[in-house]
């Protein structure tokens, strides 16, 4: 059970990039952008004091929080008894999350700090074998980044490396004052759910370099944002690299890798 008398202890840390959701609905649609399909466990990021982790608890899943700050940590323990020993005091970006989960499958959901919600989608990446489904809040124009394809403005290194290996669906746009404080711009809520065959049918290491090396350079060619591959002439004559980074979607990035695998 909540006890709401301590509803005001936590104070959000502006270090921490703390803005905590106040919208009761907002929270309910957010935990319920949950399809709980293929995991058992679902493993909320920054929970605060809870208003997003209530309605996870009442689902038919194993809820898990990890929490940075203490303060937020010694609220959930006082008002949520039966999550007490799965709040985990870590740092999400440098923990070893199969401490807990044994290589489980388990979701990812949750308000994100925008300061590090980046490096939460490349964690996820990295760990995208046991992450079948990740909902969350992002600052609205990360969300959208995400979720672009080829052609926007918008669209770079996140859209392509994320769309790889997942479905993203933006969901909803969620206005400052819902938050205290009040960020001071929109935020976006959106679903990733993993695809049936997310393994790469080329090195993977060399698509991320791929990726990042084309877009670093957005307004260049992939002639010339690529020029330190040493790739051979013939293969730069290819019409592939007479484009834009943005001009080509997940598909052509891989054909892209692959041409450049076999290029000896």
């Amino acid at each position: 059970m909540e006890n709401n008398s301590n509803q005001h202890q936590v104070k959000a840390k502006k270090f921490l990039g703390q803005h905590f959701l106040k919208d009761e609905s907002i929270a309910q649609d957010i935990a319920d952008a949950l399809t709980l399909k293929n995991y058992k466990h679902v493993l909320e990021i920054g929970p605060g004091m809870g208003v997003l982790t209530k309605y996870l608890l009442k689902k038919d899943i194993t809820t898990h929080v990890i929490e940075i700050d203490t303060e937020s940590v010694e609220y959930l323990q006082a008002n949520y008894l039966n999550l007490a020993p799965r709040i985990i005091e870590k740092d999400f970006l440098k923990y070893d999350l199969n401490e807990v989960f044994k290589g489980d499958s388990f979701a990812i959901i949750g308000n994100f700090p925008y300061n590090i919600s980046t490096q939460i989608v490349f964690k996820t990446l990295e760990m995208r074998d046991q992450i079948p489904e990740f909902s969350g809040m992002f600052q609205k124009e990360v969300a959208k980044r995400i979720c672009s394809k080829e052609g926007s403005k918008i669209y770079g290194i996140l859209s392509v490396l994320t769309q790889a290996f997942y479905n993203a669906e933006y969901l909803f746009t969620v206005p400052p004052n819902v938050f205290n404080p009040p960020p001071r711009v929109d935020s976006g809520v959106l679903r990733l759910i993993r695809k049936e065959n997310y393994s790469l049918p080329c090195d993977e290491k060399l698509f991320f370099k791929v990726v990042k090396a084309a877009f670093q350079q957005r307004r260049k060619t992939i002639r010339n944002s690529l020029k330190t591959f040493n790739l051979s002439d013939s293969l730069r004559e290819d019409a592939i690299f007479g484009k834009r980074p943005e001009q080509l979607n997940v598909q052509q990035f891989i054909e892209l890798t692959q041409l450049i695998e076999n290029d000896k």
